[in-house]
């Protein structure tokens, strides 16, 4: 009698990245930050062992992407600590824009902000190179994009050497798609049962060759884990950002993901 397959999800390219990814990537901010967020259960960190655990799943599931932010508190730090040694396992997509402290988020688009939050998240998470860096908008994506200009600060570090992706994490459909105009190799767009708004953008990212990374697909926990599979049906997104730090919920979902490749 053979052993029963172990379960893991299916793997695609990340647009025009060269990146290859799980269908379900990990996010990561319940790692680092318990204020000020929307998930309808309260929670406390885990320790290391918990997450080193956590990571030991999703490792074996086949996700191999972490999603990650300076807004979600000690996650990034956290990684680095938990990563040692094992940086070849993992794609790391961390952001810029968005500090978390104090109870509150604060915003700083400028070149020279973007700069050094690069350099801290480098610095956070132990490597030399990041996998993926997206801008955490604000919600006024335009003058993000246009005003400070910040996807081609974010471009400019990819020509360094120091990024070897760059995106951004939107709010409106008007900026996907000028971000899109502009260069950007991977969106983080919002997609779910009760927000299908970007549909179009989904079908824009695919003719162009961006990446797309799903957030909310479960609308911040408060969609049933079904919702899951319908979102992972959905033609142009590629993989789906899920954020939790207990494993049985983490298998769970890539079972989901794994039926509908």
């Amino acid at each position: 009698m053979s052993a029963t397959p172990t379960l893991t999800v299916p793997q695609v390219p990340l647009g025009r990245t060269g990146l290859t990814v799980g269908r379900l990537a990990l996010g990561t901010v319940k790692f680092g930050r318990t204020e000020g967020v929307k998930y309808p259960e309260p929670f406390e960190l885990p320790d290391d062992e918990a997450l080193a655990t956590l990571l030991d799943t999703a490792h074996d599931l086949g996700i191999n992407l972490l999603d990650t932010a300076p807004a979600y508190g000690s996650s990034e730090k956290r990684l680095g600590q938990l990563l040692a040694g094992e940086r070849d396992r993992w794609l790391l997509c961390t952001k810029v824009g968005e500090r978390f402290e104090g109870g509150e988020s604060s915003y700083d688009f400028s070149a020279s902000a973007v700069a050094r939050s690069v350099t801290r998240s480098l610095e956070a998470l132990r490597v030399d190179r990041l996998d993926l860096v997206l801008i955490h908008s604000d919600g006024d994506d335009l003058t993000i994009l246009e005003s400070h200009r910040t996807l081609d600060v974010l471009l400019a570090l990819k020509g360094d050497g120091l990024i070897r992706a760059v995106g951004m994490s939107h709010k409106t459909l008007a900026g996907g798609e000028r971000a899109i105009e502009l260069g950007a190799d991977v969106l983080m767009t919002t997609y779910n049962r009760q927000d299908t708004s970007m549909a179009p953008l989904l079908a824009r990212c695919a003719q162009a060759g961006v990446g797309v990374l799903i957030k909310k697909a479960l609308a911040s926990g408060h969609d049933g884990a079904r919702a899951l599979a319908e979102v992972a049906n959905t033609p142009g997104a590629d993989c789906i950002v899920v954020g939790t730090i207990n494993p049985a919920h983490l298998r769970a979902n890539a079972a989901l993901v794994a039926d509908n490749p």
